[in-house]
């Protein structure tokens, strides 16, 4: 099956040696994202969260989809202490983006992220 490579430079910059989406058949998948090269890499997980969706939100757009679309996110963050008592707050980011129609998650601390000023990031699976 044809595998079609694409990086988004100005959308999702990535750090390293790996393609931000491959996308076979009807599935897209997005590697982690992050807040990082935005004025927001610096701030709160929640914060960092929004910035995060919403560039998934954008590459999914850019690929002819909805929200709706995304069928699972892998939420990795590096202080769950942090992340637990503001969890309504990143639920109700999740419902301006997604309104209703949830993808599956999973919820993962992890000791560290690519970058020490990253508090969250997150990977995508899309079905079109």
């Amino acid at each position: 099956m044809k595998k079609i490579r694409k990086n988004y430079p100005d959308l999702a910059p990535t750090i390293g040696n790996y393609v931000r989406t491959i996308r076979t058949g009807n599935f897209l998948f997005i590697s982690g994202c992050t807040a990082v090269g935005t004025d927001d890499e610096n701030k709160d997980v929640i914060t960092q969260a929004e910035c995060t969706i919403k560039r998934i939100s954008g590459i999914v757009r850019d690929q002819g989809g909805l929200n709706s679309d995304i069928v699972k996110l892998v939420i990795y963050v590096t202080d769950m202490e942090d992340f637990r008592p503001r969890l309504s707050e990143f639920n109700n980011i999740v419902e301006k983006y997604f309104v209703g129609e949830y993808p599956t998650s999973t919820l993962v601390m992890t000791p560290g992220l690519a970058k020490a000023s990253l508090r969250i990031e997150i990977d995508a699976t899309v079905v079109f």
